[in-house]
């Protein structure tokens, strides 16, 4: 392993085995995972945790002896293409271990779900099984998904009591003494606290060792000591050996079973087209019903608020030109700047790759305040020099003329500032790059436009008459009469 750690951001991996699997046998499959991880090209540090978590976890199947957790670093300079590599290399080398499951997950921005998740939900736990299989299978044989998990999966073995309330009372006990009596016994009570230095640790007094316990002991448990006649604990309930449910999850008093993936390739929105397609060509049970959740989720709800925003955004400046120029025309002209400048942030995602997420949106938010300087700058210019008194025709194109270099500069500065990003330098360019690529596309476009559709649509639709100022007039009739 190397000593210095890479700035690349870690990938993290799950693995996991059977339930009820002990903490000795996961150790061996997670060390014997790491050993595999550090063979592969471009790794330049690992980690590994054994065990993780603990029973009062929110998601108890990512927690217990059966579980661990796998981070591995690339070495400094690689890209995107090198961590799928690294993760498309670490799924071939998992699936080598025998009774391993796995899944990986990548920190999302905004967002602490699961990329795809299908929500199903019912009152019987056998249909919302039959249904999650038959989810499951349908997202199995699509190459977009990958690290497939069912939340429906058998969980850990345990040990379940059954009291019998007949025999109990009869024999004068009730069930809660019995219950708090069993848990006494193996959970054990505080008997006093040892104090070191300035820790307090707790003694447990207990009757049951859980390290090397037996059902056979479990079921000899005395629960009426102190009586004349001791009673084990099968004389009142039925003690078997069972699979709990991984997880039990309800929502408006219905259980939920909940189908997650991660994306294999491609988009958050075609993968959640696809997942859709899938979903409804499943034979659901009667009484229970699937929708496709997650990311996908999160993301309507992001794009739906910054919709919003843009159009309140386009509206505000519209407002503030409008009371500018006091003139209702003169700023819709102005705004039709922006519907240039989305082709060019459409066409610029296009040619780079680049899909339509959260930080796109607020780029494009900011092209509405970027892009209309220019055209606010030659409305402006047109607008003076037919107030001196040229004609509309003239007094465009001077002021094409005279505007062209300060639009030119102010553009390409944005451009060259915002470039960097674009290129993707330095760490979490991923997250910013999307944002500078947009507003660039949009630049550039809007810019070379902007000198062409903006002067031949106000020159279609103005119809103001500008009355000549003073000093235009008096220059004028001063010409005139200097010519006579």
């Amino acid at each position: 392993m190397s000593r210095e750690r890479s700035r690349h951001p870690p990938i993290p991996a799950r693995p996991r085995l059977a339930p009820g699997t002990p903490l000795e046998q996961t150790d061996r499959a997670m060390a014997a995972a790491q050993a595999q991880a550090m063979e592969l090209p471009d790794i330049d540090f690992s980690y590994a945790v054994t065990g993780t978590g603990n029973r009062l976890d929110a998601s108890p199947t990512d927690a217990g002896e059966n579980t661990g957790r796998l981070s591995v670093t690339l070495q400094r300079g690689a890209g995107p293409r090198e961590e799928q590599a690294a993760i498309d290399a670490l799924r071939a080398r998992f699936e080598g271990l025998a009774g391993v499951q796995y899944r990986f997950s990548r920190p999302a921005l905004f967002s602490f779900s699961s990329p795809l998740e299908v929500t199903i939900t019912g009152y019987d736990l056998d249909r919302l099984r039959q249904a999650a299989e038959r989810v499951r299978a349908g997202m199995q044989e699509s190459r977009t998904f990958s690290d497939i998990k069912s939340t429906v999966e058998s969980g850990n073995p345990e040990i379940q009591i059954v009291f019998d309330q007949e025999r109990a009372a009869q024999l004068g006990l009730t069930v809660r003494e019995l219950a708090d009596r069993v848990v006494s016994s193996v959970r054990g009570d505080v008997a006093t606290r040892y104090k070191l230095r300035e820790k307090k640790i707790d003694v447990l007094v207990r009757s049951v060792d859980t390290r090397a316990s037996s059902v056979e002991e479990i079921r000899s448990l005395i629960v009426n000591p102190g009586s004349e006649r001791a009673l084990p604990l099968s004389a009142v309930a039925d003690v078997t050996v069972a699979t709990g449910p991984a997880e039990i999850r309800r929502a408006r008093q219905q259980r939920v079973a909940i189908v997650s993936a991660n994306l294999a390739s491609g988009d958050l929105g075609t993968a959640v087209d696809e997942l859709g397609r899938i979903v409804k060509a499943v034979e659901m049970p009667v009484g229970v019903t699937a929708a496709v959740s997650g990311q996908s989720d999160d993301m309507r709800d992001s794009f739906r608020s910054l919709q919003f925003t843009m159009l309140l955004a386009v509206f505000l400046v519209y407002l503030v030109m409008a009371s500018q120029f006091e003139s209702l025309l003169h700023p819709f002209v102005i705004l039709l700047t922006i519907p240039l400048a989305l082709v060019g942030s459409v066409w610029a995602m296009f040619l780079t790759g680049t899909t339509v997420n959260v930080v796109a949106y607020i780029g494009l938010i900011m092209l509405a305040g970027i892009v209309v300087n220019q055209s606010i700058v030659l409305i402006d210019a047109v607008n003076q020099a037919r107030e001196r008194g040229m004609a509309k025709h003239e007094a465009i194109v001077e002021a094409a003329r005279l505007r062209l270099r300060p639009i030119i500069i102010t553009k390409l500065t944005t451009i060259l500032g915002l470039l960097p990003m674009a290129i993707g330098l330095g760490e979490g360019a991923e997250i910013r790059k999307p944002m500078a690529i947009t507003v660039i596309g949009g630049v550039a476009v809007a810019s070379f436009f902007t000198l062409l559709v903006i002067p031949v649509v106000y020159s279609l639709l103005d119809r103001k008459r500008f009355q000549p100022s003073r000093a235009a007039a008096a220059g004028r009739v001063a010409a005139e009469h200097g010519g006579g």
